[in-house]
């Protein structure tokens, strides 16, 4: 019964009205609807979607006038955990419980199928492998159409990436960087959500067979037929994902905006982007990118907004909601504030904050500090690594719990205080006495900091004596240092530092002639670097970083981005994964050499980069991230192509990289 809905689902498309099923569907309404609520999450996922808002002003019939259409339909969707593998061309043996398809196959686009050379994936769902992976998910009996509809609609692998830079900003290519040579999507986000309601006027392309959407799809494989089907696909799959979120909407509420007419809001201060991070550049001095960025633009680390007609709005008066969220023995508090529920009377409200002090160098001013606190047997909180007179001092601090936490939100961590051993669960924000089974609550708080403070901290700006401030190398030109972008300072070709760089790229293309040698100067780059550095060296017990001059080739379109904002391995893990998802980097310059362009005037442009390859393992083509080392909670630094005298390196932390110098060379 289960396996004949979601059939029925996979061949229209992948989704159908309520009211277009119970028609389809052999059952009457009630045993029906029995049946959607019990598979609800499982083979299915209930939504209800409604028109998009219409830009401009409405007219209503009357107060609170609806049509049924803006009420939206309620839909079923086809779900699965059903997925590919994304290591059946490597050391899968079998034990993955993933389909093993060639992703073309699925595309219906496979160009090796009819081939000489045939292709070396599989093309058949009806191999044992795959059958039994849809056995163990109920699904055996599906036909080859229904298992793509449910894949394409369900793993996130196998839909193009859309990109967030171009749908911010404007001009063609919104605020991203790599304008045609992005390997993201360049369509509307909204369009593909179905909610952009801008329609036909809408600045972003809604057409993904234009030239620039139809390139990119035609690389990733998409067959034209499937391509025509995307719109609805991706919808589908925004609301698979939302849909554990969705809630009924509720009667409309009788005041005006259906919030407690205490709060004061401030006008023209919504954000309704989704994004949750303040910019730190815009808080300490300017950004560059201005109204293009991605963060949200506030002139505090914290913003409180409440919820109102789906907008987020400012509340006033912030400084005494912070004060009060960041302390934890305030009995009193906000009256209508609720921090456990985050709502204001019968509203949401939320915090936004600037990231974590702990992931960025010391020096970085107006970073959110983070507090952890444990509460005690008389209902008081205290910070951890703190002590009284009735609790000893615990063996780790604020910072420790915070690095902790953003490694791993779910993990465990053991600690003493005083002659006890605890365990923290992060997870479920409890800590427990491992010998007495004693549990006591926890909690996350930021540190306040007032607006005068902040102020203060602007005026002043970051203290250079601070541990983990690196100054600027003593090669470097001093006067062409800027605290924004960066600069190219051309060597002299007599001079030591141009010789050095020299001797490694001529090692291995001697052939080739070098026009010349730029050194890339950016301030903010280079801090982040040597604090990865120092962060690296912590973390092995003071042994020093393996730290390698290696090679790049790439594009002269690109170099201005990876100047300015460093690798990013979108575009750097282009031209091959064999040994993860990362940013490539090449021992010899004549590797490299097979990645760069050819410019306008025929010479060919080659970055070397100071990278911390530090400890290092075998990649795989699946690695997001390089792999834990055997018998321990940390993490190699990079992945190679082979352990003993590696070629290639595959970095996944951009902050590990500085790209160093550029070459342009000829024949």
């Amino acid at each position: 019964m289960s396996l004949r809905l979601t059939q029925l689902l996979c061949a229209a498309g992948g989704s159908l009205e309520e009211a277009e099923l119970a028609r389809r569907y052999p059952l009457e309404p009630v045993a029906l609807s029995g049946l959607l609520r019990a598979e609800e999450g499982r083979r299915l996922s209930l939504v209800t979607r409604r028109p998009p808002p219409v830009a401009g002003p409405r007219l209503l019939e009357g107060p609170g006038a609806r049509s049924p259409e803006a009420a939206g339909r309620r839909l079923v969707l086809a779900r699965s955990d059903l997925r590919l593998c994304q290591d059946q061309a490597g050391a899968c043996v079998g034990q993955c419980g993933q389909l093993h398809l060639c992703r073309y196959f699925v595309y219906g686009n496979c160009r090796n199928q009819n081939n000489k050379n045939p292709c070396k994936f599989i093309h058949s769902i009806h191999l044992d492998h795959n059958l039994q992976v849809l056995r163990s998910h109920g699904l055996q009996g599906l036909r080859e159409d229904d298992v793509r509809q449910l894949l394409l609609q369900n793993d996130p692998s196998l839909l193009p990436e859309i990109c967030m830079h171009y749908n911010r900003g404007d001009g063609p290519y919104g605020s991203c960087a790599f304008k045609k040579s992005c390997i993201k999507l360049h369509v509307c986000q909204h369009y593909l959500q179905g909610d952009c309601r801008f329609g036909s006027s809408c600045k972003r392309t809604h057409n993904l067979c234009d030239g620039d959407c139809l390139e990119m799809l035609d690389k990733w494989g998409l067959s034209l037929s499937l391509i025509h089907k995307l719109p609805s696909i991706y919808r589908n799959a925004f609301d698979i994902r939302n849909s554990s979120s969705y809630t009924p909407p509720l009667s409309p509420p009788q005041n005006k905006e259906g919030i407690p007419s205490y709060v004061k809001m401030r006008k023209n201060s919504t954000n309704s982007d989704g994004s949750e991070e303040i910019c730190l550049f815009n808080i300490r001095k300017s950004c560059s990118f201005q109204d293009k960025c991605l963060k949200v633009h506030f002139h505090l680390p914290y913003r409180w907004q409440i919820c109102s007609e789906k907008t987020w709005k400012d509340i006033k008066d912030m400084e005494t909601i912070e004060k009060a969220f960041c302390d934890l023995n305030n009995r009193v508090g906000v009256p209508g504030v609720n921090f456990q529920t985050m709502s204001y009377g019968g509203s949401k409200i939320r915090r936004l904050s600037t990231v974590s002090s702990v992931s960025k160098p010391p020096h970085f001013i107006l970073t959110t500090e983070w507090l952890w606190y444990w509460k005690d047997e008389y209902n008081y909180w205290i910070e951890y690594g703190k002590k009284n007179d009735t609790h000893p001092g615990a063996t780790v601090c604020s910072s420790d719990l915070e690095k902790a936490f953003l490694a791993d939100e779910c993990s465990t961590l053991q600690f003493k205080a005083g002659k006890q051993d605890y365990e923290l669960c992060f997870k479920d924000m409890f800590q427990k006495n491992v010998r007495y089974g004693t549990k006591r609550e926890i909690c996350r708080r930021p540190k306040f900091i007032s607006i005068e403070d902040v102020e203060k901290k602007k005026t002043r700006g970051p203290d250079s004596s601070q541990e983990g401030f690196k100054s600027v190398p003593p090669y470097w030109d001093k006067t062409r240092l800027t605290e924004v972008g960066y600069e190219l300072v051309k060597l002299p070709s007599n001079s030591e530092e141009y010789k050095k760089v020299q001797s490694l790229f001529h090692r291995t293309l001697s052939t080739y002639a070098i026009q010349s040698i730029q050194r890339i100067q950016n301030l903010a780059l280079w801090e982040v670097y040597q604090w990865q550095k120092e962060q690296m060296k912590k973390s092995s017990n003071g042994k020093e970083v393996d730290e390698r001059h290696l090679f790049h080739g790439t594009n002269e379109k690109l170099v201005d981005a990876i100047c300015l904002q460093n690798f990013d391995w979108r575009i750097c893990g282009a031209h091959g994964t064999a040994y993860g998802k990362g940013s490539y980097f090449a021992k010899d310059a004549s590797y490299s050499h097979n990645y760069s362009s050819r410019t306008d005037s025929n010479s060919r442009i080659m970055f070397v980069a100071r990278v911390l390859v530090g400890e290092f393992v075998p990649g795989k083509f699946s690695f997001l991230r390089p792999p834990l080392k055997d018998c321990s909670t940390s993490f190699y630094n990079s992945c190679v192509d082979s352990e003993v005298n590696p070629n290639i390196f595959v970095i996944f932390e951009k902050h590990q990289i500085y790209p160093e110098y550029l070459i342009k060379y000829v024949e």
